[in-house]
């Protein structure tokens, strides 16, 4: 398929690198297509970013079929443009459609489309350190009806936004709530897909934890409710008995990207790497043992992200002394060398753009 170009006839003004915030502001343009049944994926096409004409019985607004991936386009110190292992995020977008009845998209053409999306807007990406372009791919059910069931025709569309730190801690510790009280997902759910109903599900729990002076929740198992799965925006990572421990993917927890990049790397440095089932008990018998040394999260938002505090009902722990571990400094510097061109990393990580 090729792919229609209209260029905005009204470009924006850049907004300033010093105060970016995140997923505020967006470019110029965006890249769209459509499916139909008797067309597959069809009309793909870079335009000027704007609305979305909606039916009010768009079955998404409605039923929530819809999903979506993040990843990051960074430049380098060279000025180089590069991505971080984008084939993984369009491989778990198609992952994600399987779970929802959606159509699978062409990885390959979509990644060829999104370079040439970051081709038109690569003055877009900032220049300023520890800065980067977000970008949001998103699938959803578009056919106008009322009815449980699976929509027939979808629209497919990637937008970009030029962002900094996702926390406004930035790389310092932040406090975390674990929640006794709300479920997020459950095992044969869609708990390890990237869909949005999943978040819906996180913000009644993520306000109470706001409200208590937390940063993120951290979400237990919806059936025995007390095995640790993720945060709402990161998978979590302990590093206890000197091993870097991280819950197994048991179908309710999201297959995270960086995750996968932390456990490779930890095991390329020999660091002792386990994945399976850690519960809250054991987590505060490490705490109380002296034996916890940190706690971080990894995700693409904030890349990794240590803890500083923990809470469970009555029970709050510091971790670390309230400072960033050796572990997760360590895998905070590596993975950032390698996004922005500093480092090389394992073979295949980049997705070289221009330069």
């Amino acid at each position: 398929m090729q792919i229609i170009i209209n260029k905005t006839q009204q470009p924006k003004t850049h907004p300033d690198e010093s105060r970016l915030g995140f997923g505020i502001h967006f470019t110029d343009h965006m890249f769209v297509m459509d499916y139909h049944p008797d067309k597959g994926w069809h009309t793909p096409r870079i335009e000027p970013y704007g609305p979305l004409a909606m039916d009010p019985a768009t079955m998404v607004l409605h039923y929530g079929q819809g999903i979506f991936e993040g990843l990051k386009a960074y430049r380098t110190d060279s000025g180089k443009i590069q991505m971080f292992r984008p084939g993984e995020n369009f491989k778990r977008l198609n992952r994600s459609a399987q779970l929802l009845c959606i159509p699978l998209i062409d990885e390959a053409f979509v990644l060829n489309a999104l370079k040439e999306l970051l081709i038109l807007e690569k003055d877009w990406v900032p220049k300023k350190p520890e800065t980067s372009l977000y970008i949001r791919p998103t699938i959803y059910a578009s056919d106008p009806f009322l009815g449980v069931r699976a929509s027939h025709t979808y629209r497919f569309f990637i937008i970009l936004s030029p962002v900094g730190a996702y926390y406004v801690e930035g790389f310092n510790p932040v406090k975390i709530w674990v929640t006794p009280d709300h479920v997020r997902a459950v095992p044969g759910g869609v708990g390890e897909a990237k869909t949005i109903g999943n978040y819906a599900a996180s913000l009644l729990a993520g306000h109470e934890a706001h409200q208590a002076g937390y940063t993120q929740v951290l979400w237990l198992d919806g059936i025995e409710r007390k095995y640790l799965e993720e945060v709402g925006a990161m998978n979590i990572f302990i590093v206890m008995g000197g091993k870097v421990v991280t819950p197994a993917l048991s179908g309710s927890i999201l297959p995270g990207i960086t995750r996968d990049s932390v456990i490779h790397l930890a095991k390329m440095w020999n660091l002792p790497v386990e994945e399976r089932k850690i519960s809250i008990d054991e987590l505060l018998a490490s705490h109380a043992s002296g034996d916890l040394a940190e706690i971080f999260g990894s995700g693409t938002a904030a890349v990794i992200s240590p803890v500083g505090e923990l809470r469970y009902g009555k029970t709050t722990i510091t971790v670390g002394e309230g400072k960033v571990g050796p572990v997760a400094r360590r895998l905070y510097q590596a993975l950032t060398d390698i996004q922005y061109g500093r480092k090389e990393g394992p073979k295949g990580w980049i997705e070289p753009i221009i330069g």
